[in-house]
C-alpha cells in the first residue's frame, strides 16, 4: 500500500488549543488537496471546515465530542453532537467517561456513548475514543463492547493529548473484540506512511494524524498526535 492508498483513510487533524481560523483553512484546503478522509477539528471551528468543504462532499468534517477528558455528562455530550452537526459535521469523535469504565460501570458508559450515538443517528458516523494509554486490556475490551452495544460506527484508541497514543497491539486488539463490521480508528502518534501502514495491517480502518501530508508525501512528521 503506497501514500496515494493510506490518504483516503486518513482524518486530517488539528486540535491544539492556539490553532486559528486560518490554519483550519489550510488544514481543510490540504484535505481536497491530497484526497484525506475528513478533516478533525474543534467544535468551535466546524462551521469553517464546512465552507471550506462545502463543495467537496467526499471530504467529511469531523469533531470531537467531550474532549480530551470524557468528564462532561452524556447531556452535554448529546448537545454538543447536535450542535456540531448542525454548523455542517458529519462525523463525531466521543471521548467515553473513563472513570465510569474503571469503576465498572459498563450501564453509565454503554449509556452515554449511546446517547451520542442517538443524537448523531442518520446524519453523522460515531468514532469512540476509548484512551487506551489508561486501560488494561481487560477494560480496553470492555470499552470497545460497550460501543458496539451502544451502536458506534468506530472504536478509536487515543486523543492524543494523554500519556500515549495508538499501538499495532491496541489495534489489534480492538479489532479482535470489534469484529469486522465496525471501524477501527489508530490515532495518536501516526507519524509515517510506515506508522500508517502497521495501524492498517494490525486492522485499522482509519488513521487520526495531524501529519497526513507528511504521509502523503512519503515524509515524516514531527507531531506528536
Amino acid at each position: 500500500m503506497n501514500q496515494t492508498a493510506i490518504s483516503p483513510l486518513v482524518d486530517h487533524t488539528l486540535l491544539k488549543a492556539d490553532a486559528r481560523k486560518e490554519d483550519v483553512i489550510k488544514l481543510a484546503e490540504e484535505a481536497k488537496t491530497y484526497g484525506f478522509a475528513s478533516v478533525c477539528v474543534n467544535p468551535a471551528f466546524v462551521a469553517t471546515a464546512y465552507e471550506v468543504l462545502k463543495d467537496t462532499p467526499e471530504v467529511k468534517v469531523c469533531t470531537v465530542i467531550g474532549f480530551p477528558l470524557g468528564a462532561t455528562t452524556s447531556a452535554v455530550k448529546a448537545y454538543e453532537t447536535t450542535d456540531a452537526i448542525n454548523n455542517g459535521a458529519t462525523e463525531v469523535d466521543m471521548v467515553i467517561n473513563i472513570s465510569a469504565l474503571k469503576d465498572g460501570n459498563d450501564d453509565y458508559v454503554r449509556e452515554d456513548i449511546a446517547a451520542v450515538v442517538n443524537a448523531a443517528k442518520g446524519k453523522a458516523l460515531t468514532k469512540v475514543i476509548i484512551e487506551t494509554c489508561l486501560l488494561t486490556d481487560e477494560e480496553k475490551v470492555r470499552a470497545c463492547e460497550l460501543a458496539v452495544q451502544a451502536g458506534a460506527d468506530y472504536v478509536k484508541t487515543s486523543t492524543g493529548f494523554s500519556t500515549g497514543g495508538a499501538t499495532k497491539e491496541d489495534i489489534a486488539l480492538m479489532r479482535k473484540t470489534v469484529g469486522p463490521d465496525v471501524g477501527v480508528k489508530a490515532s495518536g502518534g501516526v507519524r509515517s506512511s510506515e506508522d500508517a501502514l502497521t495501524m492498517i495491517q494490525a486492522g485499522a480502518t482509519r488513521i487520526g494524524t495531524s501529519g497526513g501530508v507528511a504521509i502523503a508525501k512519503g515524509e515524516r512528521s514531527d507531531s506528536s498526535y
